[in-house]
């Protein structure tokens, strides 16, 4: 039988007192329509990411203990996970991407932000182009994996935004000051687990606008390929991102752009794009 599918998401409480480490929790719903009475309820559950410090629950609370309910109007959704690690595919669209080795480049975990916080663009005046992505979401350790047993280190699939600032990237063959400015990589809005990603639509809306959509079918390396390449050379943790490419359209941003990247079966991630003070 198909495996469920299931959303996991990482949250702050609306009534959080500001603390040295912020509070997070992390929440589940089954709920087949996200946009239901029951797709709005979520269930407290302990953090997903086994041995991961960076993605361990807050202390119990009135409200927050395990298995409570709590509706989706008493929380902040944060990025779905804190990650040691980001990779992003290079070249990976379609058949050009295939006929190249499969390549990665690392951004900093620093530049991960959720869902309505903002990009932050500097006064360079570059060219920024956001990137909608599917997301591997990392579940245990992993090393060595085989087209056989690679989906048994996903604990899901999520939306990463790949912004990335294209004039520093013509500079930096590293591509590292082009993809790791803070803000640089949203995340969101959760991880839905047991999700069929082989074909799912891909897309961003600029301000209002859809632009032309493709689908992860059109990806130059797979899923299980990609993680088989990583996991050839270093041990995958909980909570590490992996962004697998962009094959749809985009568009340069600007402060005060809204940007919305959306992923079938998944959802919206949604940022505002604001100057950097």
């Amino acid at each position: 039988m198909p495996e469920a599918v299931y959303r996991i998401a990482r949250v702050r409480p609306k009534d959080s007192e500001p603390a040295a480490i912020a509070e997070q929790f992390f929440v589940r719903n089954d709920a087949a329509d996200f946009d239901s009475a029951e797709g709005r309820m979520w269930k407290v559950i302990a953090s997903p990411f086994a041995g991961s410090r960076s993605n361990q629950n807050s202390p119990a609370r009135p409200g927050w203990h395990i298995d409570d309910l709590v509706a989706e109007e008493h929380f902040d959704l944060l990025s779905p996970c804190n990650p040691t690690n980001i990779f992003g595919m290079a070249h990976n669209t379609g058949a050009p991407g295939r006929a190249l080795p499969p390549q990665a480049f690392h951004k900093a975990a620093s530049s991960v932000v959720g869902p309505l916080d903002a990009i932050k663009l500097d006064d360079s005046g570059a060219r920024v182009d956001p990137e909608a992505e599917l997301a591997i979401v990392i579940g245990r350790p992993a090393k060595n994996l085989t087209l056989e047993n690679a989906r048994d280190a996903v604990l899901g699939v999520t939306i990463g935004n790949d912004v990335t600032d294209r004039d520093a990237q013509k500079a930096d063959e590293l591509w590292i000051s082009a993809k790791s400015p803070d803000t640089f990589t949203p995340v969101g809005p959760w991880i839905v687990a047991g999700l069929d990603d082989s074909d799912l639509e891909v897309g961003i809306v600029h301000n209002g606008e859809a632009l032309a959509t493709s689908t992860t079918q059109n990806l130059g390396w797979g899923v299980e390929e990609i993680l088989v390449y990583l996991s050839g050379f270093m041990t995958l943790q909980p909570g590490d991102l992996i962004l697998t490419g962009f094959p749809a359209k985009s568009r340069p941003i600007a402060a005060g752009d809204d940007v919305i990247c959306k992923i079938q079966g998944i959802g919206e991630l949604k940022n505002p794009v604001v100057q950097a003070s």
